[in-house]
């Protein structure tokens, strides 16, 4: 099958860790790459960034990324991306016409509408993912929102019109059936993890007090990094590990490097936090394993592939109740729920692996148990095959209907 993924401002090659580099950057890589050890060609399209990028690059997992010219060859905020995807969407059109692909699959609301502008003539079958939507967001975010006005109206256009929507955990189905989806529409298609390099055998990082609890995403106030410092009171002898942000020799005037550390200077417990900026993928295994348990504790969270991570490393995970970590982390087999933005809750959480070996030991054997079950690449790739396979015929079948009459 020829695979045509579509992600706009997240980069399969891009560095992780930065203010619009994380899962989704990772998801499309690691999927990608698992489509291709499939036998499947795939090709991905997202923004040039950079006027020295090449146009095309054969990644060494097996796929290739075409960089579109679409506004300026620079860094662009995600949210100021909009005005570019008309222009994204005549690269698309031009190029699927001398080389059409099997099925587009677009990531995030913006790749989704390029996506849409583009297949709507040539009859590609459409599948999108949303990775996050707009009204979770503006839910929880309010006016701390910074997506484009026409966010929302555009994601229910995309309901409206992609062949097949692919989410990625079972709240996001809810939501999505809220907007008027039909449930038929919609498959799970959940995230994934890399088995061999995230594994419990391996060398952990170094502790400097007796326990260890580590954070790892963007630094941004919804990460919720600020309630596992809150927390830190509570637990003595515990250190806080965070990981991600932007490089470590720019962690300094960074605001939300400063709100955390002010925070954590206020709070007594500074000299216990370690915010280490942009941590590698082959340093992360490390980390994870030097940890008592990994929290996750953010206001709302459409997937979250840390916790995968954590898990596939045999740690146990402390995470909020919400979103896409409700599917991945079992309450009381993996790790531990709490509710969202109460420190009390999570140190209580936290206390009940630190204290308590034999049942740490349970949820990281649990943990790993579910990572090869249910969160291995290679199945997520099967499974989202299986996906294009279902929806190539719905499609053809629409075009013959459409030819009759």
């Amino acid at each position: 099958m020829r695979v045509a993924m579509i992600s706009e401002h997240a980069s399969p090659l891009a560095a992780l860790g930065g203010v619009d580099a994380g899962g989704q950057n990772l998801h499309v890589a690691e999927l990608s790459a698992a489509m291709s050890r499939l036998g499947h060609e795939t090709t991905v399209f997202t923004r040039r960034d950079d006027p020295a990028l090449p146009e095309v690059v054969r990644a060494p997992q097996g796929y290739r990324v075409v960089h579109v010219d679409a506004g300026p060859a620079k860094y662009v905020p995600k949210d100021d991306l909009l005005p570019y995807m008309g222009e994204f969407a005549d690269v698309l059109r031009r190029h699927w016409a001398r080389e059409r692909p099997d099925v587009a699959h677009s990531h995030f609301w913006m790749s989704g509408l390029a996506t849409l502008l583009a297949t709507k003539e040539l009859g590609v079958p459409f599948v999108h993912t949303f990775h996050a939507l707009g009204v979770v967001k503006r839910r929880h975010q309010g006016a701390a929102d910074t997506s484009p006005s026409e966010r929302i109206s555009i994601e229910r256009l995309i309901c409206r019109e992609a062949d097949r929507i692919a989410a990625t955990c079972s709240d996001e189905v809810f939501e999505l059936v809220r907007m008027g989806v039909s449930r038929d529409r919609v498959s799970v298609v959940p995230c994934g993890v890399d088995l061999s390099v995230f594994s419990p055998t391996g060398p952990a990082a170094e502790r400097l007090l007796p326990h260890r609890i580590v954070t790892v995403g963007r630094l941004v106030p919804r990460k919720g990094v600020d309630t596992a410092i809150s927390a830190l009171p509570m637990l003595p002898d515990t250190e806080l590990i965070v990981a991600g942000g932007p490089e470590q020799r720019k962690l300094t005037g960074d605001p939300e490097v400063g709100r955390l550390l002010s925070h954590a200077t206020r709070l007594g417990v500074r000299n216990r936090v370690s915010l280490l900026g942009q941590v590698s993928r082959a340093d992360m295994p490390a980390l994870l394993r030097s940890a008592d348990a990994v929290v996750c504790a953010p206001w709302y969270e459409p997937f979250g592939i840390v916790p995968l991570e954590a898990m596939a490393c045999g740690v146990p995970v402390i995470a909020s109740a919400v979103g896409g970590l409700v599917d991945t982390v079992v309450d009381g087999v993996t790790g531990k729920h709490v509710p969202p933005r109460d420190p009390r809750a999570l140190a209580q959480a936290v206390r009940s692996c630190i204290n308590d070996p034999v049942r740490r030991a349970e949820f990281g054997t649990a943990g790993r148990d579910r990572a090869e079950c249910r969160y291995s690449w290679d199945r997520v790739a099967a499974e989202t095959a299986r996906l294009y396979e279902r929806t190539r015929p719905v499609v053809a079948k629409q075009q013959s209907v459409g030819e009759m009459r």
